[in-house]
């Protein structure tokens, strides 16, 4: 076993010594009366002008929207579609010993709220004399991990009179 690894120790060796061998001497510096020619660097290829000739079409790289941010407007067709934030509480009304909210979806169409009814981020918690208490459980379609309340007033002119 051991004549096998000199062996081998052998050949490797012989093969270093013959690409050693077979490596070229590096450059000799110039004598002292002789000019140095350095190669002359190539030079750079010139850059293509490219150009845009709209021929009467628009400019395919201008910006459409001139710099103005776009919000998608989602179809709201009922409560489930609302957001707790685009709610707004036009009054309450006590109907059949319950109260009932009324509030505007984002179009200005009216619609009833009543206690326990879904929207597209939470549900209404309570609803009080003057306010109604919404349960946000998601933020963006996120299930938040501590739901929060949040309370929204009806404005003084619009409170009733007991």
């Amino acid at each position: 076993m051991n004549s096998k690894r000199r062996g081998t120790w052998g050949v490797l060796v012989l093969l270093a010594v013959a690409a050693a061998a077979a490596q070229t001497p590096p450059d000799k510096p110039p004598a002292a009366g002789q000019k140095e020619e350095a190669a002359a660097p190539a030079a750079p290829k010139p850059v293509p002008v490219f150009s845009y000739d709209p021929a009467g079409r628009r400019d395919p790289f201008k910006d459409l929207l001139g710099g103005k941010e776009v919000r998608d407007k989602k179809v709201v067709t009922g409560l489930i579609d609302l957001a707790i934030d685009d709610v707004k509480l036009l009054g309450i009304v006590k109907m059949k010993d319950k109260l009932e909210a009324i509030a505007n979806m984002t179009d200005g169409f009216p619609l009833t709220i009543r206690e326990g009814d879904s929207l597209a981020d939470g549900y209404v918690l309570e609803i009080r004399p003057d306010a109604v208490v919404f349960r946000k459980t998601k933020d963006k379609g996120i299930p938040l991990m501590r739901p929060r309340d949040i309370i929204k007033e009806i404005t003084p002119e619009e409170r009733t009179h007991e």
